[in-house]
């Protein structure tokens, strides 16, 4: 069997503001927790935690020591009500304990058990450590890797490149675009529909479509929220939300009561297009201003970037096709997973490895795909809709102010968002023919330039606007 990722690995529900900083170290937690389990919980005295490399540079901005307590705690990104999640911390500084697995209880110091280590480990950025403490003495280590979009590995360097695999027997296993192509041709199907065939090797029907709408209802519920918060993100930069003010002064009054009735109501809105621009930067707006602020969102294929997908299914359903429903939302997500998985196997989509083209550029390239394919494009147009979208992202740099995923994190998916859009209309005015840069081209340039690029400007604040803009003066 051969390394394949399914679109629900690409596509993951979870808390902001990080998938690489917040939801991967939250979901290590996890794993040790599961470590742990053999040995007696109520045996262990102490935790502690040691963060290396951008986790440790960027970690408090990111709320990487949160995710680290609140995973240790045995809750659950998916499922933990946003509301419990101050409360738990506050729990833990109060009392100086942390209640292990949700059931054991045990002394946590947070400024002396979790420590923030400038120095990086080898095998990738982000490096976290986790120490079980015994009365006897006895300590119990295990060290795992946030390698981007919530995906966790603690595989040595020497051998890591072949177990990070997720092993499957896929009926259709894919690489790289050229071998997407060659079945979609043999096959005679859309992306859409080798992708679900693939799916379906591992899931129900069934379970396959209530998990795609699960996803797209959450990312309906983040645009709502987003679109009907006010006030100022945390963090320090006191960045005020905008989504807000932009959305009042697109919709005006309408009469909606939640997220599926919006949608209705937004449709109905007379739409120009100056107001497209503004409803997509809403939409992309609202997510990552939500993801900001720890809320729930879905990495696609990161947190950082998760306003892009979400922001451009809306602009189909709301601009492009009304009639639109689960079917059309359904392959949307199916196309745009699958091009995420291909950039993830030919390149990253970790900042701390490649910048933020490998966060923005490959969510615009997913996002430009998946539209190409529900705006008609054939295969070969949906591929060139990917590529344009990366080209124009190469080299993109992620340099966060405080190293809170705010400035340039949010703008950013707007624009991402509106370079998605404008790449499906180009490749579908394109006779495919006429290609100059292949798909795999751009996407292994992307790591060439990954390769690159100085780390002060992979997700460090060492660089960039990080440092020539003073968070003191924001």
């Amino acid at each position: 069997m051969e390394e394949c990722i399914s679109v629900f690995d690409m596509l993951k529900i979870g808390v902001g503001p990080s998938s690489s900083h917040t939801l991967g170290p939250w979901r290590a937690a996890e794993r040790f927790l599961v470590a742990l389990q053999e040995q007696n919980f109520g045996t262990i005295s102490r935790i502690k935690v040691d963060l290396y490399g951008s986790l440790s540079l960027t970690g408090k901005g990111h709320a990487t020591d949160l995710a680290v307590m609140l995973g240790l705690s045995g809750q659950d990104p998916e499922m933990i009500p946003i509301a419990n999640i101050d409360k738990i911390i506050k729990s833990i500084r109060a009392t100086q304990q942390l209640e292990l697995g949700s059931h054991y209880p045990i002394s946590f110091h947070i400024a002396e058990d979790i420590i923030f280590n400038k120095d990086f480990l080898p095998f990738h950025p982000n490096g976290l450590t986790f120490k079980a403490i015994y009365t006897n003495g006895t300590v119990f280590s295990e060290t795992y890797y946030s390698i981007g979009g919530g995906f966790v590995v603690k595989e040595e360097r020497t051998n890591a490149k072949e177990k990070i695999k997720i092993k499957c027997a896929f009926p259709f296993m894919i690489d790289n675009a050229v071998e997407l192509l060659a079945y979609c041709k043999k096959e005679n199907k859309t992306i859409s529909e080798i992708v679900y065939e693939n799916e379906k090797s591992m899931r129900t029907e069934k379970v396959i479509d209530h998990e795609l709408m699960r996803i797209w209802n959450t990312m309906l519920e983040c645009m709502y929220i987003g679109c009907h918060s006010e006030g100022v993100l945390p963090g320090g930069l006191n960045v005020r939300r905008r989504a807000f003010d932009m959305h009042q002064g697109l919709i005006g009054l309408a009469n909606y009561t939640d997220s599926q009735s919006w949608l209705i109501e937004i449709r109905k809105t007379e739409v120009k297009f100056r107001q497209i621009l503004k409803w997509v930067s809403c939409f992309a707006l609202a997510v990552n201003e939500v993801n900001a602020a720890l809320g729930r969102i879905v990495t696609a294929p990161t947190n950082g970037s998760a306003g892009v997908i979400p922001s451009v299914l809306m602009y189909y359903l709301v601009i492009e096709n009304h009639q639109a429903g689960p079917e059309e939302i359904k392959k949307f997500l199916l196309v745009a997973g699958e091009i995420g998985s291909i950039f993830k196997k030919g390149s990253t989509i970790s900042a701390a490895m490649g910048g933020c083209q490998a966060e923005i550029g490959v969510s615009s390239a997913m996002a430009a795909a998946a539209l190409c394919e529900l705006l008609g494009g054939s295969v070969e147009q949906v591929l060139m809709a990917a590529e344009i979208a990366m080209e124009h992202h190469l080299g993109l740099t992620c340099d966060p102010i405080g190293g809170l995923v705010q400035i340039p994190c949010i703008e950013r998916n707007t624009m991402g968002a509106l370079k998605a859009i404008n790449a499906a209309e180009l490749a579908l005015s394109t006779d495919a023919k006429n290609a100059k840069v292949p798909l795999d081209k751009v996407i292994s340039t992307m790591w060439e330039t990954a390769k690159d690029m100085n780390n002060k400007y992979k997700e460090t604040s060492e660089g960039g606007l990080a440092i020539t803009v003073n968070m003191a003066d924001c």
